[in-house]
């Protein structure tokens, strides 16, 4: 072979090569933005200060029950609550173990979409509780959620829930006495119209400016805001420093995204960024952290932040939602329903 073939030879390799390089550059460009492997410089952190987007105060008809989130954090001990409960007082001629009540309480805590509870008076701490081995009590009482995000308890509801409290009574040797079905649902009715005028999420939508996103890309910088993993693919979320609460914020984005066979190659353009007004305490501070967070991911993400109609946000507006936001929680508080609440969050559940 002459010199002037392996020149002519190895020009073509070099030229094959650039152009495969480039070829994958070009690839690469086109594809969401990935996460990088090296740590990245924190993004700043946007210190709470006067509103600067605007958003709206949504009124969903129905909304999914609270996920507990990844960190699996301890549940928190339901009470029967006069407030938001039918109760039905259960008298018993002498004190019962509770092995005997924890072997005839109904299988399920249900009445249709209502929950209901059991509870016993122990006999040495005169405290209500649900039935645990060991404890002997004096007195029970049972009662059923009067409203949730489901709607009213209804008359079905209310029977069924008389049903499975009249058989456990006969069990256990009770006479259960309980409130009249036409009163309870009234107070079911009025209650579920409070809690469908009161109710309310805040979400704004983080949209890409230039290239997608990929998953790990908006994992990475949600974790530096501390965003962690939630339950459901595509959500992730900011916890609760109190034991069992809500989260305080949640970031949501197509789950089918998070399905995929590779989450990096699945372009996300939209994200969003929410919380539940009834669901978390005002002492937590949800609206100011949801402000800072949307702004310091915005920056970090080279992304938008728009409204659910894709309209830009300001200033004015926002502070106007913060002022609406002000009156709710004065109104839910009035009620004895205030966010965060365990009262509000059975309501709002």
């Amino acid at each position: 072979m002459s010199s002037l073939t392996i020149a002519l030879a190895s020009l073509g390799g070099l030229v094959l090569a650039a152009v495969i390089a480039h070829g994958a550059w070009q690839a690469r460009k086109a594809g969401p933005k990935r996460a990088s492997i090296e740590p990245m410089p924190e993004a700043p952190r946007i210190e709470p200060r006067e509103p600067v987007m605007e958003a709206a105060i949504t009124h969903p008809a129905e909304l999914p029950e609270p996920v507990l989130e990844a960190r699996a954090p301890k549940r928190p001990t339901i009470r029967l609550d006069a407030l938001i409960d039918a109760i039905a007082p259960l008298t018993v001629e002498a004190p019962i173990a509770g092995e005997l009540v924890l072997l005839h309480l109904p299988t399920t805590r249900r009445a249709g979409s209502k929950p209901f509870l059991i509870e016993g008076l122990d006999t040495e701490s005169g405290e209500w509780e649900a039935a645990v081995p060991g404890h002997r009590y004096g007195e029970f009482q049972a009662g059923v959620q009067l409203a949730n995000r489901t709607g009213a308890l209804n008359e079905i509801e209310y029977s069924e829930f008389v049903q499975k409290v009249q058989a456990f009574a006969e069990a256990v040797g009770a006479m259960a006495d309980f409130p009249d079905m036409l009163d309870v649902v009234s107070r079911a009715r009025e209650l579920d119209a409070f809690a469908g005028e009161h109710d309310a999420q805040l979400a704004v939508h983080l949209q890409a400016r230039a290239a997608a996103w990929s998953v790990g890309y908006i994992q990475q910088h949600a974790s530096r805001h501390g965003f962690v993993a939630g339950a459901v693919p595509g959500r992730l979320v900011l916890p609760s420093v109190e034991d069992g609460a809500p989260p305080v914020l949640t970031l949501t984005f197509d789950s089918q995204a998070a399905f995929a066979d590779d989450p990096n190659r699945a372009a996300v353009r939209d994200v969003t960024l929410s919380f539940d007004v009834p669901q978390t305490d005002a002492k937590a501070g949800p609206f100011v952290s949801w402000q800072a967070s949307a702004q310091a991911l915005s920056l970090g993400m080279d992304a938008a932040i728009v409204d659910d109609h894709g309209r830009p946000l300001s200033p004015e507006g926002f502070a106007s939602i913060g002022g609406e936001l002000g009156q709710l929680y004065e109104t839910l508080a009035a009620r004895d329903f205030a966010a965060g609440a365990p009262a509000a969050r059975r309501l709002f559940s």
